[in-house]
């Protein structure tokens, strides 16, 4: 019976450590762990990673080729998310913000590399501690293609865990410790707002202006000279969409879209405000089209004949959380959602027009992937002189920095390069799971050892990375920078790139501060934590 109960403990084991067994296994383990919360915090995707160590300890290996397709996956996905912003980024307060960036990342460095050298840590084990430290997973995967080595993973396992529930209470808590009055914020924010991002609204006007009595639409340059457009218009108790050939006439009223400032200019122009609603004719509709048609792609309005052609107008197009004001030379990119006015015979046409296709845009079409991987690949070939050095890109740089130009380029001929939200996200957790499942189990073999002779030193040098970079990174943003405190803490848990920390902090206020400015600096220090960790691999 021993015998046989010793048999049966093998062949489960031989069967466990089969290397596809194996990988599914560590696979559901970590998603299972991944989703158990405690205070609202949970490990998520991470979790494989140290399910994958545990299995790595026990001698489960996995193919390196299932990492190295995880990683070119999981960069450039984080590429062609970031393209868009991390070039946008760099206007108005993007500036301001990236410094804050600038002072956490480096912050963070300077303190590793000290520390690292005062304790005698391998600068490979302190290149994971650096990325865990700023919770940064594609940090870590560029961090292990520089050193060649998977001991950075050990680092990460660390220090990873205190930096996402440190950065966490950092910002719940940031206002008491830094005595911050929270109403005096979201005020001082919401009119600093008002001047770079006005709100679009509507209002109705009679038209009384003689100057404009009798004259076309196109004639006097209604959309030039108030900046504003007009969605409909009621004439003799019927209203309509305007076209550019629509003669105004007195005492016609028309509803105009745009700025309150703008709007102002349009009652000078045409005549008093009024409160007298203009009814939607049965005919009439007003949609917000999703612009998914590849050929309308990089296209201006004016070009596609929007106003002209179809007898409709755009009012406004959501981009990135942002609705912007649209003119005949506003250009669509894939994903706009675009406000339109018409007929219900020429919405048709212009949906068909513009795609408007959910299906088209949850779909991930992997030929230009496949082509931008192997640009990136190509690139990352390169060398050129870097400090007396031959310095390479390798795969991380390389398909970074194609994704990101490929991203903001966003059309070549029939190859749309950018990729749907879902599509990317798809994209993105697929490599991220390839990654720390093969990355987990390389480490797992020296794990227990690195843990058992330096594990306290790791563990309070991963602490000391985290709380001196983010409470200098406060210190600057808001005593020099001179930063709104509810935008400097979305900016904080942005370059962190902790999502798990904004949400934290989202019961905190009710202005969506931190989430813009945690969406303006998040691309760009996804980009800048992975060109940096490339730096432990010339060490």
């Amino acid at each position: 019976m021993y015998n046989i109960c010793i048999f049966a403990k093998t062949k489960t084991m031989d069967f466990i450590t089969q290397p596809y067994i194996a990988f599914f296994l560590i696979i559901a383990i970590g998603l299972l762990l991944g989703h158990i919360k405690i205070k609202g915090i949970s490990l998520d995707i991470s979790a494989i990673i140290f399910v994958a160590l545990v299995f790595g300890h026990f001698g489960v290996k996995l193919p390196e080729i299932i990492k190295q397709i995880g990683l070119i996956f999981f960069i450039y996905s984080v590429g062609i998310q970031a393209g868009p912003g991390f070039f946008e980024s760099f206007k108005r307060q993007g500036k301001t913000l990236i410094l804050v960036t600038f002072t956490l990342i480096f912050s963070a460095l300077l303190t590793t590399l000290i520390f690292v050298y005062i304790f005698d840590v391998d600068f490979r084990i302190g290149a994971g501690l650096f990325t865990g430290a700023l919770t940064s997973t594609p940090g870590l995967a560029a961090a292990i293609e520089a050193t060649k080595s998977e001991l950075a993973s050990i680092g990460y396992s660390v220090s990873y865990l205190f930096g996402t529930i440190a950065v966490i209470l950092f910002a719940r808590l940031s206002p008491k410790i830094f005595n911050i009055n929270i109403k005096e914020e979201e005020d001082a924010y919401q009119k600093e707002l008002q001047k770079d991002f006005p709100l679009l609204t509507n209002k109705n006007f009679i038209v009384e202006n003689p100057n404009i009595v009798g004259r076309t639409i196109g004639e006097m340059k209604f959309r030039t000279v108030t900046n504003t457009n007009i969605s409909r218009v009621l004439h003799n108790g019927e209203s309509y969409t305007p076209e550019s050939h629509t003669i105004l006439l007195k005492d016609d009223i028309i509803k105009a879209v745009g700025t309150l400032e703008n709007l102002k200019n349009t009652e000078l122009f045409v005549g008093k405000e009024t409160n007298t609603e203009i009814p939607l004719s049965k005919k009439y509709q007003i949609k917000k089209l999703l612009v998914t048609n590849k050929e309308v792609v990089n296209k201006s309005l004016g070009k596609l004949g929007i106003f002209a052609n179809y007898n409709a107008t755009a009012t406004s197009i959501r981009r990135a959380g942002i609705d912007i004001t649209p003119n005949p030379n506003s250009k669509l990119r894939f994903g706009d959602k675009v406000t339109v006015a018409a007929s219900e015979g020429s919405m048709k046409k212009i949906s068909a027009l513009l795609g408007d296709s959910q299906k088209q845009f949850s779909e991930l079409d992997f030929l230009p992937v496949s082509i931008g991987i192997l640009l990136g690949v190509l690139l990352g070939r390169i060398s050129f002189p870097l400090f007396g050095l031959d310095f390479k890109l390798g795969i991380t740089g390389g398909v970074l920095i194609s994704a990101l130009i490929l991203s903001k380029i966003g059309k070549t001929g029939h190859l749309l390069w950018n990729v749907s939200g879902e599509g990317n996200q798809l994209l993105r957790k697929i490599g991220l799971i390839f990654f720390l499942a093969v990355v987990g189990t390389s480490a797992g073999e020296h794990f227990v050892d690195n843990i058992n002779q330096n594990g306290t030193t790791l563990f309070l040098i991963g602490a000391i990375i985290s709380l001196i970079s983010m409470f200098l990174s406060v210190i600057i943003g808001r005593y020099v920078l001179k930063i709104n405190f509810l935008t400097l803490i979305g900016a904080l848990v942005g370059s962190m790139t902790t999502t798990a920390a904004l949400s934290a902090f989202e019961p905190v206020t009710d202005s969506n501060a931190p989430q813009v400015a945690y969406a303006t600096v998040y691309p760009f220090s996804l980009v800048l934590i992975i060109l940096v960790s490339q730096i432990f691999g010339i060490l």
